[in-house]
């Protein structure tokens, strides 16, 4: 046999029963999809309550420093109410001194008058990263080890 009988474009066309075949095959597997994502659907989904991810408190040994942040209208309102505390805000940021670890503890106190309603809370000053725990001083601590240092995260 000869070099063109093997691959030349005869030899390469599907009879009229493979193409029966593989239609079969295509209908049974569309119909087992179908049966799968019917079984699924029908199924009610677990009603699982969503835990909020909570990051672990900072180790308690590290020293702390308490930087308060306060309204300086705080005693009165701007339409000259009194104005009571009625909680703070207090978040922890881990920060790094040459050989110590320490914590700064920002508290923001909370004031509110009842007859204005009006509350007053001074707003978060910014960071290097929103909503994280490392200071200026501790990535740069770590970008110094890393890049100077040549030492692993």
């Amino acid at each position: 046999m000869g070099k063109r009988h093997k691959c030349a474009k005869r030899s390469e066309q599907l009879s009229p029963d493979l193409g029966s075949l593989l239609d079969d095959l295509l209908d049974t597997n569309i119909a087992a999809i179908e049966a799968e994502l019917n079984a699924v659907i029908s199924q009610p989904a677990p009603a699982e309550p969503r835990q909020k991810p909570q990051r672990a408190p900072l180790p308690p040994q590290f020293p702390r420093t308490v930087v308060r942040h306060e309204s300086e209208n705080t005693p009165s309102a701007p339409a000259g109410c009194q104005l009571q505390r009625i909680g703070e805000n207090v978040s922890e940021k881990l920060d790094y001194t040459p050989g110590v670890f320490t914590v700064e503890r920002h508290v923001r106190g909370k004031w509110a008058c009842h007859l204005c309603e009006t509350l007053i809370q001074v707003p978060v000053s910014a960071q290097v990263i929103d909503k994280a725990i490392p200071t200026a001083g501790l990535l740069a601590q770590v970008m110094v080890a890393k890049f100077a240092g040549h030492l692993p995260l």
